[in-house]
């Protein structure tokens, strides 16, 4: 998944960056609302966290501009302001949820998988496909019951494909869930993870679950293509 975080300080931009990267996401960082605005607009973003407090224009003007421009992506806004009036705010400006400094990183963990899953047809931090079981709050996978253990960039790739079962993934629909704003697209990365998963999720098993469809990208299905 692809996370914008708007933050203008420097060492909790890194810090959360950082967590968030060494648990599989994607992450672009914005230093102002000008520039967080500009990326939400030309970026396909699977969830944004948004800072209050921000040079050029504040979280507040940022959060009613992304949405005035038809961007639907959820919003988590950070605030050092624990006040209600401040909160409601927020919320009738177009933000999803909230969160205020200082916050348990698991915390924020679980609210953006909150946030992320509100836009697709599931549920649950389990999720099962085809005798595929991923549990993305323990990071944890299994096949017909057998553990698979995979890196944070692969269980990310699982979960998105995962996500858009039985859908045909354009390779630059992965690029833009998984990696962030300085992916080269003449590298073959993408092909590279997809073949490292295959070896862990379709090895040893009977029948294939991620497919190669020519000239389109790939399909994540129990009947091939």
């Amino acid at each position: 998944m692809r996370i914008l975080l708007i933050e203008d300080d420097k060492k909790i931009a890194a810090a959360v960056s950082k967590g968030l990267r060494d648990e599989g996401y994607a992450v672009d960082v914005a230093s102002d609302g000008l520039i967080g605005e500009e990326f939400a607009q030309t970026n396909n973003y699977d969830a944004i966290i948004l800072d209050i407090m921000l040079p050029k224009q504040d979280g507040w003007q940022t959060c009613a501009q992304i949405r005035a421009a038809g961007v639907l992506t959820p919003i988590l806004m950070l605030t050092a302001l624990d006040d209600v009036n401040d909160k409601i705010r927020g919320l009738d400006e177009g933000a999803d949820d909230y969160l205020v400094k200082p916050f348990h990183f698991g915390e924020l963990l679980a609210r953006l998988r909150s946030l992320i899953r509100r836009g697709t047809d599931v549920r649950s931090t389990r999720v099962e496909k085809f005798g595929v079981i991923l549990d993305v709050a323990t990071h944890k996978a299994y096949r017909d019951g057998h553990e698979i253990a995979l890196s944070a960039k692969e269980f990310a790739l699982l979960e998105l494909f995962m996500m858009h079962a039985g859908k045909i993934l354009s390779r630059q629909a992965i690029s833009e869930h998984l990696w962030d704003i300085n992916f080269d697209p003449r590298s073959n990365v993408i092909e590279a993870f997809v073949k490292f998963l295959r070896q862990k999720i379709d090895k040893c098993f009977d029948k294939p679950l991620i497919h190669t469809v020519r000239g389109a990208g790939y399909l994540f299905s129990d009947e091939g293509f």
